[in-house]
């Protein structure tokens, strides 16, 4: 099924409606949190909420593909995630083996790209399979990059990453003086990425719990009460039009940004001027 073809009428104004305020994020990233909750609020079993939860996932995926944005990551499962009571990891397994097998093929037919960050050896043999067969399936789509961050924690990539140039510089491929912020990115799993422009999380929850710590330093936060199975994509066009009437100062002042804008202007319509001069002679 084309997600472009299959749109109704008041979802094309919908994005129509967000993409005119001219700001749509580049990256956007999303802990999915409230599924146990939203399940027990309804008397039904944790795994219950996840299952509802994959609902969300497909209405989430479908509309940020369809308004442009270029990567979507889900934090879909944490390494402190194998802490919790096994019949409800066993039951997040199984829900993401039926995921990548129903899935795969229409990701693939819109062009999507599927990747991975995080401790993927941790997870049972026969998920490992199927995700490495969906990443090999879609690696040549230019489409929107899906990032599934399964048994992922920001403190676990940051040590890795430690560890990684520890051993470089123990080897003498590097020397301590080359360690710089743009390098630190580089061996992070999130390498080539651009850093999330926002992040949003459902369930009210006022923390990142251990998600994206590097990347989400100037990232914009978005807090909706919603539980993860109730938040659809009318919600998110909500969060993108917040998102799209924020000012971004990346910790310069408002005055700094409106003079580098108005320089900006400036370079444009001297460059046009120049290439309209150019044609004439």
């Amino acid at each position: 099924m084309s997600w472009i073809e299959n749109q109704s009428d008041e979802d094309k104004k919908m994005q129509q409606n967000v993409k005119e305020l001219g700001k749509v994020p580049k990256h956007l990233a999303i802990i999915m949190d409230g599924n146990g909750r939203w399940a027990q609020n309804k008397s039904m079993p944790r795994v219950a909420g996840h299952k509802f939860g994959i609902e969300s996932v497909r209405e989430i995926v479908r509309a940020s593909s369809n308004i442009g944005i270029q990567y979507l990551t889900l934090y879909a499962f944490s390494i402190e995630n194998w802490n919790r009571p096994q019949i409800e990891v066993k039951g997040l397994m199984s829900l993401l083996e039926i995921y990548l097998k129903k899935e795969i093929d229409e990701l693939n037919l819109n062009n999507v790209k599927i990747t991975t960050i995080g401790k993927t050896s941790s997870l049972p043999h026969k998920v490992q399979t199927l995700l490495y067969k969906a990443i090999d399936k879609t690696k040549d789509n230019e489409g929107m990059n899906l990032v599934l961050a399964l048994s992922y924690s920001g403190r676990w990539d940051i040590m890795r990453t430690v560890q990684m140039i520890a051993l470089d510089v123990r080897r003498g491929k590097i020397s301590p003086e080359d360690i710089n912020e743009d390098y630190f990115t580089s061996q992070l799993q999130t390498a080539g990425m651009p850093d999330p422009d926002l992040m949003i999380r459902t369930s009210g929850e006022n923390r990142i719990s251990n998600f994206y710590l590097w990347e989400l330093a100037y990232s914009e936060i978005y807090i909706t009460e919603k539980l993860w199975p109730e938040f659809k994509k009318a919600d998110l066009y909500e969060a993108l039009s917040d998102f799209a009437n924020r000012e971004r100062r990346f910790g310069k002042t408002s005055a700094q940004l409106f003079n580098e804008e108005q320089t900006n202007e400036i370079q444009k319509t001297s460059y046009l001027q120049r290439v309209l001069d150019a044609i004439k002679k």
